[in-house]
Order: C-alpha cells, then structure tokens, then sequence
C-alpha cells in the first residue's frame, strides 16, 4: 500500500481516481458532460442512471472515448425502488459507489396560471420527489459500505429568481426545493460523513436551451445584464461537480456552486 493511501492528511489534488460515481439523466445533455468530466478526472467508472432503453448515439460516442468506464443503466427516478434496484446493479458490478450526482430534470416554460395538475406533479415528481428518492438510496447505499460519499445535487438558477423571458414557477420552485433540501441532508447526514451540496448551472447549450439564443433580442439581453456574451457548454459545469465529489472537498457540504456566467436567468 502506497504512502499516499495511508496518509491522514487532508487530499489536495481535484481527481476522482478510482471512484465510482452514479449520475441520473446522464444519457445526454448536462449529465453527460458531467461524466465526460468525471471519466477525465479519473472516475474508475461512471453509471448513468436513465429512463431510457436506448442511452443513444451521444452517449455511445462518450462510451467509446472511455472503453470499459462508462456505463448505462435502466431506472424510474420517481420510483424509489426503481432506483435502488439500478444502484444495487452498480454495487453488485463495481463492488463499490462513491459519490452520486442527482441530475435527472424535467422543464416545461408557461404562465403559471396555464400549468394543468398532470404538468405540476410531472415536474415535481422528477425534479424534487425523484431527487430525494435518489439521495436517500444513494445515504443508504454509503452507510451499509462505510464510504464517505458524496452527493450533488443539480439545482439551477432559477431556484434563486424568476425567468422573466420564458417562467414556469412549478420548475423554479422545485428546484428552490432541492436546494433547501441540500443543507438538511447535509446536516442529517454529515455524521455518517455524507457530505450534500448543490450546483446552480445559468443558461447552457442543451436540447432544451436552443431557442435561447435565436432569440431577436439575444444581444441586448446580453449586454443588458452584463454576463458571458454566451450559453455555456456542458462540459463547463464539470469542475464544479468534479470538485464536490471529490476528496479535495472532504470538509465541504451543504453549499450551493452556481455556474452562470454572471447571466442568471434572463
């Protein structure tokens, strides 16, 4: 055994050698650019947590960089036992889980007062229900191994103010939720040595942000509000991932890390 190994001193080095990291809605999008930049930092394997039979070809072109590290498997974030069954896989294939990022979102824009019943509940109950079904598989599964885990949840800025341009307050407000959630988990859990955070990403470039930027009015919001005169792209939001899971915040918990730019929500 290596001296580093055996040290008690505090880890410096932002690096996820040999961990396992679990990521729901990993198939694309932000997910997977979170973990195409676990797999960079040196995450032994990384689980994509999806509803999807079919990863895609995103994900099989990522898969293919990482031969033998990237891996997807098949769970209903809003179904706890769904979920614990698919971290259980993970265990039973990787022999361990070290930190779990809870990503899996669902978003839909309109006027509050034109949400049906069906568009909340879907909303919650993968943004806020889901997420905390998924953190507390993730606490069970860290006590049962004695790992000192980590989970990070993905808030968003909207959690912090209203979208002016396009609002949808069921989504705001169920990301304050998970937000609000991190630091009492972080608090419940901390003496189990589970640390809980947050990241707040501002505007990216996914499939579900395309429009932003075909808007007729892009640039004068851009120079309005001052920010990066950009979307981010998804591998952008990775250290800050990368840094919570790691050792290197091994006293770091119940924080929230926005990412935007200085831009926010527009």
């Amino acid at each position: 055994m290596s001296a580093a190994s055996t040290s008690t001193k505090p880890e410096t080095k932002i690096q996820l050698e040999g961990k396992v990291i679990a990521i729901t809605g990993a198939n694309r999008g932000i997910g997977l650019g979170i973990a195409e930049c676990c797999l960079d930092n040196g995450a032994a394997r990384v689980y994509s947590i999806d509803i999807a039979d079919d990863p895609g070809d995103d994900f099989a072109a990522v898969a293919t960089s990482y031969p033998d590290r990237l891996f997807a498997v098949r769970a209903d974030v809003t179904k706890e036992a769904s979920v614990t069954e698919a971290v259980d896989r993970i265990v039973g294939e990787a022999g361990a889980l070290h930190g779990m990022v809870v990503n899996a979102g669902r978003t839909k824009h309109k006027a509050a007062l034109d949400f049906t019943e069906e568009e909340v509940l879907g909303l919650f109950g993968v943004n806020l229900f889901g997420a905390f079904y998924c953190a507390r598989v993730a606490a069970r599964t860290f006590i049962k191994l004695n790992i000192k885990g980590s989970i990070v949840f993905t808030a968003s800025m909207a959690s912090y103010r209203p979208n002016k341009r396009v609002p949808s307050a069921p989504y705001g407000a169920s990301k304050a939720g998970v937000r609000n959630m991190t630091h009492t988990l972080a608090m419940e859990w901390a003496s189990h040595n589970i640390r809980v955070n947050s990241v707040s990403p501002g505007l990216v470039d996914t499939a579900m942000t395309y429009w932003v930027p075909r808007q007729p009015d892009w640039e004068k919001q851009l120079e309005y509000y001052g920010g990066m005169p950009r979307l981010a792209e998804v591998r952008e939001l990775g250290g800050a991932y990368v840094y919570l899971l790691s050792d290197a915040a091994s006293y770091t918990t119940s924080i929230d890390i926005p990412v935007n730019g200085v831009i926010g929500i527009c």
